[in-house]
């Protein structure tokens, strides 16, 4: 089956061979790719602006280490870090807000350049903002060019700025100075009055306000913070910007303010704790006052000193009865509960409350079995109709579980009625045995228990008034600067590896991309390899050169030693040998020369090989067969209206030979004949009897009968009169 296969893989070295020596031939257009690409990375590195990175690193602390003396005492339980929350505070809109505005960083500065114009930390001179935050509202910008005695101010036309300066104005500061001078800028310049170098004499700044809210949300995508480590309380922050002296300073900005904000929190509760204690104390003060003075009015009313053993047997067994008269009680509610939850569901099937306490184990087991077949009945009632049997089932399972936990709720229920019948009588008994111990020294006893407590909580609380007290005092910081804020010299971005090696692999890549699309695209037959990587059980005749010249012939001289002659001397030899294989060998030869459409050198391959058979002393026919569209007539300068093969297809009465044309006297046996005038049905007339009788009289009298068909795409009559060809140029 694969020998049969037209389509045959080829030496997979052989390909990549072949497309190797393919894309080096076009050599110089790599070449020039990457000499565009290196340029366009070299400007990109030399115009681009320099990130620069900013890092600090932190140890967060946890508040229940370091000074605090009290913590683990604490009212309030501390806990241990937690990261994430610090990174979010670290992050959060307030700690940067405060940022923004103690650095004042809704001033941004420039430094303005022929081509590039770089973000920097400070104006080189004094400028200090007159305005308050909360009163930028929209971005303005404002150019200042340093002159040689003066600044000159132009307001920048943003489209959204507050229109500080009229438009197009420029102002000028003399003495390079604001002082003294009526301006309504947002900002006074070098006020000072100090001397401007010459060096920046010709040089320009931008100068920028923008919104608290702007500059806030600008810094909080800027800033990065991360873990250091898996098991390590250290957290790194960076910041990327131009400046890398900006960056460091917002950075150890940062850092002081998260390290306040975390003291004033911890600050703050230690001062709500003491604030709470001593507004409790007062509370305390006056209870305690008033307890104790009922207790001495109470024991010299009554004249008490001790309490018989007896009156404290009988007060500890009469407790004993009223726990088990309040556990009869609870057992009784209890049964209502389920009781009540079995009377309300009625006709609809509802789970049971379980597990709620019930000491029978009987009745908790009734109450587990029901929701258990409460579920199986929900479960299958989504799925299956009321009718089914199973549902059925289930429903007489659950009204029959249902009576028996009625008549098991009803036989608790009188059970322990009957149980708290015997409680009441034995604490009536109790109360009796203990009837002579006076009511008020019951009353003396609840006084003195309240008074205890009330001590207790006031030595508790006086204790922890001071421990807060000192607390504020030595409160901790919230973190402990690790590295402070430090930046690397070299930029982060551009990186001149990464862009050098990108504009390496463009440059390389974008050529190769292009070419490889446009022999991906290419469905032209080019050479030799392009018709046998498709088939090789088609033979391959010869390889032509082209001719640049339209109509150019060979075999016009004798001994035409040209490569055009050259290659159509191979292609005969070819067609000679394969066609020594033919039965008749004494006969003259059909060969068809064709083509897919018009316009690929059909004519003039049918032209040059009667030529060149021709020259080898051969007598040759060339047959215009192309009816529609005939081109002969136009390599040999002759009209195209003579007769021809069509007026001996349709005239019954006309003799070919008569339209025979000897056109090439070194070619005494080269004869022609055109196809004559366009026939309204050149298919038909191709189809009839009188073609077959032609080529029939041609064998007879010559060797080689070349006939120049219609190209096979366009038209069908190729096709209908190929089984005349004894074989076919393509």
């Amino acid at each position: 089956m694969i020998e049969d296969n037209l389509f045959e893989e080829k030496d997979q070295g052989q390909i990549i061979k072949s497309l190797i020596f393919k894309y080096l031939g076009l050599w110089y257009w790599f070449v020039l790719s990457l000499v565009i690409a290196i340029i366009a990375a070299f400007l990109y590195m030399r115009y681009s602006p320099k990130i620069y990175t900013s890092t600090a690193k932190i140890n967060i602390l946890d508040s229940n280490d370091g000074l605090d003396l009290s913590n683990r005492m604490y009212l309030w339980d501390q806990s241990s870090v937690k990261l994430e929350k610090e990174i979010e505070i670290l992050k959060s809109y307030p700690i940067l807000a405060k940022v923004v505005n103690s650095q004042d960083l809704t001033l941004r500065f420039y430094e303005e350049g022929d081509i590039q114009t770089t973000e920097i930390n400070n104006l080189p001179f004094e400028c200090i903002k007159t305005i308050s935050n909360d009163s930028i509202n929209k971005v303005s910008g404002f150019r200042i060019d340093v002159n040689e005695s003066d600044f000159s101010i132009q307001e920048l036309a943003l489209g959204t700025g507050q229109n500080y300066l009229a438009p197009d104005q420029n102002l000028t500061l003399d003495n390079h100075s604001s002082l003294g001078q009526n301006h309504n800028l947002p900002f006074e310049l070098n006020p000072t009055g100090q001397k401007i170098s010459v060096d920046l004499v010709n040089q320009s700044y931008l100068v920028y306000l923008v919104p608290v809210e702007t500059a806030i949300m600008r810094l909080k995508s800027n800033i990065k913070v991360s873990l250091i480590g898996e098991e390590t309380d250290l957290l790194e922050l960076s910041l990327n910007g131009e400046s890398y002296d900006k960056n460091e300073r917002i950075l150890n900005e940062l850092i002081n303010v998260f390290n306040q904000d975390g003291i004033d929190d911890r600050r703050a509760i230690s001062q709500r704790t003491y604030e709470f204690i001593d507004q409790r104390f007062i509370t305390l003060a006056e209870e305690l006052d008033s307890l104790e003075t009922d207790i001495q009015d109470f024991k010299q009313e009554n004249k008490i000193i001790t309490i018989e053993s007896k009156a404290d047997e009988g007060m500890t067994n009469l407790s004993s009865t009223q726990e088990r008269l309040f556990e009869l009680e609870n057992q009784l509610n209890l049964l209502d509960i389920i009781e009540s939850s079995l009377k309300s569901s009625g006709d609809n099937i509802d789970l049971l409350p379980a597990n709620i306490g019930v000491s029978s184990q009987n009745i908790n087991q009734l109450v587990d079995d029901y929701n258990r077949l409460v579920l199986e009945y929900l479960n299958l009632e989504n799925s299956a109709t009321k009718n089914n049997p199973i549902l059925l089932q289930l429903k007489s399972r659950i009204n029959n579980l249902n009576k028996n936990i009625f008549a098991s709720l009803n036989s608790s229920k009188n059970q322990l009625k009957s149980t708290r019948r015997q409680v009441q009588r034995k604490n009536k008994n109790l109360t009796d045995q203990i009837y002579d111990i006076p009511a008020k020294e019951k009353f003396f006893l609840d006084i003195k228990r309240q008074q205890e407590i009330k001590q207790q909580l006031y030595l508790y609380l006086l204790q922890k008034r001071e421990e807060a007290v000192i607390n504020y005092a030595i409160t901790e910081p919230t973190l402990k600067v690790v590295e402070p804020a430090l930046s690397s010299r070299v930029p982060v971005s551009p990186k001149g590896r990464v862009v050098y090696a990108a504009a390496l692999l463009l440059g390389l890549g974008t050529p190769f991309g292009v070419l490889y699309i446009i022999f991906l695209l290419d469905t032209k037959v080019r050479n030799r390899e392009s018709v046998e990587k498709l088939t090789k059980k088609i033979p391959f005749l010869a390889e032509l050169p082209l001719v640049k010249k339209e109509k150019h012939l060979s075999f016009l001289v004798e001994n035409d030693n040209s490569v055009q002659a050259e290659a159509f001397r191979v292609l005969t030899y070819n067609l000679k040998y394969i066609l020594t294989s033919g039965n008749d060998i004494q006969k003259g030869k059909v060969i068809y020369c064709t083509s897919t459409i018009k316009g690929e050198g059909k004519t003039h391959i049918s032209l040059n090989t009667a030529l060149a058979l021709s020259s080898l002393n051969h007598k040759v026919l060339l047959i215009g067969a192309d009816l529609r569209n005939p081109q002969i007539h136009n390599f040999i300068d002759k009209d195209k209206n003579l007769d021809g093969l069509s007026k001996y297809l349709h005239d019954l009465d006309y003799d070919w030979h008569e339209g025979l044309l000897k056109n090439f006297v070194i070619h005494p046996k080269f004869h022609i004949l055109l196809a004559g005038s366009t026939p309204p049905n050149p298919s038909k007339l191709l189809t009839s009897p009188r073609l077959k009788q032609i080529l029939d009289e041609a064998k007879e009298e010559y060797d080689y009968i070349i006939v120049d068909t219609a190209p096979t795409l366009l038209v069908s009559d190729t096709l209908l009169m190929s089984s005349l060809a004894d074989a076919t140029v393509y």
